[in-house]
């Protein structure tokens, strides 16, 4: 890793043979500026991708140019970030250190650049999905290869960047090697990966924070030798704008100037967390417009990394194509920017796991000249966009091509004559070496955790298909048992027995099989860095509960039209064996109604006055973010603007305890997931009619 220090470095601006120290006073040229190099002394201490910064600040209304080492195996020559806050107001200018305006690039009459964005966003850590009977499929070293492929054909003119849309983190086992604290950390898997493979930039997503900031900041430090973006994450008591990340930034590839902001969703972030309480995610759409028109103004392109989701307010997105709650998203987003800057435009989005443009662009993605595209998620797809670009032509005809490549699933039973052969994986497909000399060390550093049997499956009935199916319709074995064996643990907790527990139906993501369960079959199922809250509330406040969840169960009427294999984005929940209920599902949503509740085997009528506490993980006591817990309309494709129930005002211990850490350790007790220990149907919830 290249390390950085605050006390023994100097930069050094270059034109050919002539050298100046940078803090002399410069008659800064576009020239000048666009050939400087960098070239920084090692040491200890900074993000490696950050140079010192100069001691004065940027003023009101001014963004810092700061020169700073790009990713040695990426693509761009030269790299500048942009410093200070956009947020406070309109950026006027920007300026270098020295305070010098930046000028504006000119292309030369009938002068053009290529400029081809390779991008994948929402990997979410699976580099390499592991598969006892399939075999290991390769994803990121499929895109690593095509990276390479692309970047050794780029013609003279042409500049070839790699780009991630964030949301990096969580979802694999390789999140593992991450810890839990600063001192269980062994490596950042994704972002080591992407160095190695010379990723050029990344946008920082929601998902970042789920293990907080303060092991983000240990994970950019260690393992990110690219600049992270974001112009509106902001007051994070950890993560630090300007040492660990920036609004914006500039890039130089063969002469063509790209200006690149960085965006994150203000929806789905996990703000107010107890270790960073100040953490904030401002609009997108006020951070767009401040830093736009400037960063515009002295790029030829720009580039906004999005990971605020495809559409605007509640749209429907994502592989269930539900209606969620994605606010001021990339539509908005798209058609803010058309109208602050004439320059070429696009929006490399994220955060809804949205497949766009696939094979060709679709003008529905094109918003007044700006285009919008997307990746889907996991690495099953490197975004490919091609654009030949003249300073004079604007917007004008600026693309050429716009797709996605398709990252091949490995199945080694199937052989090689059989029709299906071709579309499968093969080694013709990946980088090998890449594979060996990045990935395989950190699959190995973590065998002994995945391999781990903490476990045994004892029935044929708690499979994936079965379990996905059943999750958003009504009562679910593998939810029942989660909820009752956190419930039990809280024996153990600090404030004692918790009297219920309850978690959400898209935080289950696979089933088990029967047969031993290893660490890895159980991380698959519950993949997410959900805490594990105390809420103190009484009965009328869980009567209103469950009347909201009863009008997000998915109806009868809407089961043939829903992919089960993607998220159902309502927030319908799963409760521990103590609260018993029915649902009415009447003759529509608004209308549907929980009756014959019971709390502990007594009416809920004699219960409204009485006090329990509840286990919440985070996402619910965070407010559900895009499945609305919030009070806002449930959304999700529930019809009539219904409010949803606030988890947000409930009082809440936060233990510090992760929900998946505790269901692990009831297996490790109890050895067997079975009927009789727990993971069955009880009729503690019963859809009538």
């Amino acid at each position: 890793m290249t390390q950085f220090c605050a006390t023994s470095f100097f930069i050094l601006l270059v034109e050919s043979d002539f050298f100046v120290m940078r803090n002399v006073t410069l008659g800064m040229t576009r020239r000048r500026l666009l050939l400087g190099g960098v070239v920084a002394a090692s040491a200890v201490g900074f993000s490696p991708f950050l140079t010192m910064r100069s001691n004065a600040a940027p003023l009101a209304g001014e963004l810092q140019l700061v020169p700073a080492t790009p990713n040695s195996l990426g693509s761009i020559e030269k790299l500048f970030l942009l410093k200070g806050d956009p947020l406070k107001g309109t950026i006027k200018q920007i300026v270098t250190e020295e305070g010098n305006p930046v000028p504006s690039p000119k292309l030369a009459a009938g002068e053009r650049r290529v400029l081809r964005i390779l991008h994948f966003n929402d990997m979410h850590n699976h580099i390499t999905e592991m598969h006892g009977k399939k075999g290991d499929t390769y994803r990121f070293s499929q895109i690593v290869q095509r990276v390479k492929t692309a970047r050794a054909a780029a013609a003279e003119n042409e500049a070839v960047l790699f780009v991630s849309a964030g949301d990096d983190h969580t979802g694999s086992i390789f999140d593992e090697l991450m810890g839990w604290n600063v001192d269980e950390f062994v490596a950042d898997a994704g972002y080591r990966t992407y160095s190695a493979a010379g990723l050029d930039i990344a946008a920082i997503g929601n998902h970042e924070f789920d293990r907080g900031a303060e092991l983000l900041k240990k994970a950019v430090q260690t393992d990110a030798r690219f600049p992270l973006l974001s112009a509106n994450v902001h007051s994070s008591q950890h993560l630090k704008r300007d040492e660990d990340y920036v609004a914006a930034a500039i890039a130089e590839i063969k002469g063509l100037r790209i200006g690149l902001v960085g965006l994150t969703t203000n929806i789905d972030t996990r703000v107010g967390q107890p270790d960073d309480k100040t953490l904030a995610v401002d609009r997108p759409l006020k951070a767009i417009e401040n830093i736009l028109p400037a960063v515009a103004e002295i790029s030829d392109v720009v580039v906004i990394l999005s990971h605020c989701g495809y559409g605007v307010g509640q749209h429907t997105s994502g592989k269930a194509a539900t209606v969620r709650d994605v606010g001021e998203g990339d539509f908005a987003i798209a058609g803010l920017a058309s109208k602050l800057t004439d320059k070429p435009v696009v929006v490399v989005g994220g955060h809804t796991h949205t497949r766009l443009n696939e094979e060709k662009m679709d003008e529905n993605n094109l918003i007044d000249g700006v285009l919008i595209t997307q990746a889907e998620a996991h690495g099953k797809y490197l975004g490919d966009i091609t654009m030949s670009i003249a300073a004079e032509n604007g917007r004008k005809d600026w693309y050429s091509s716009v797709s996605l490549h398709p990252i091949k699933r490995r199945d080694k039973r199937v052989a090689v004559d059989d029709p299906k052969f071709p579309s499968l994986q093969n080694e013709d497909d990946y980088d090998a070496q890449f594979e060996k000399q990045h990935i395989a060390p950190l699959i190995k550093a973590l065998d002994s955790k995945l391999a781990e049997i903490i476990g045994k499956v004892e029935s044929s009935e708690l499979t994936r298909e079965k379990m996905i199916a059943s999750r958003y319709i009504g009562e679910n074995k593998l939810a029942n048992y989660m909820n009752d064996a956190v419930l039990a643990r809280s024996e153990s907790f600090a404030g004692g027995q918790v009297d219920f527990a309850q978690f959400n139906a898209t935080g289950i993501s696979t089933g088990v099989e029967k047969g031993p369960l290893s660490f890895k079959n159980w991380y698959d199922v519950m993949p997410y860095a959900d805490a594990i809250h105390i809420a103190s509330l009484n009965g009328q406040q869980i009567n209103e509960m469950l009347q909201s969840n009863a009008k997000r169960l998915l109806r009868q009427e809407e089961v043939e039209s829903t992919n089960f294999d993607g998220f159902v984005s309502r927030g319908f929940l799963h409760f521990s064996s103590g609260i018993r209920y029915e649902i009415d599902p009447r003759t529509s949503a608004g209308d549907a109604r929980a009756v014959n509740i019971t709390l502990k085997g007594e009416p809920i009528e004699r219960c409204l006055d009485k006090n329990y506490t509840m286990v919440v993980n985070t996402y619910l006591a965070l407010g559900g973010f895009g499945e609305n817990w919030n009070g806002k309309p449930i959304g999700g494709g529930v019809p009539g603007e219904i409010p949803s129930f606030d988890m947000r005002k409930l009082d809440y211990d936060h233990t510090g305890l992760i929900y998946r850490n505790e269901v692990i350790a009831h297996i490790r007790n109890s050895q067997v997931i079975s009927p009789e220990t727990g993971a069955k149907l009880d009729g503690r919830l019963v859809v009538l009619g």
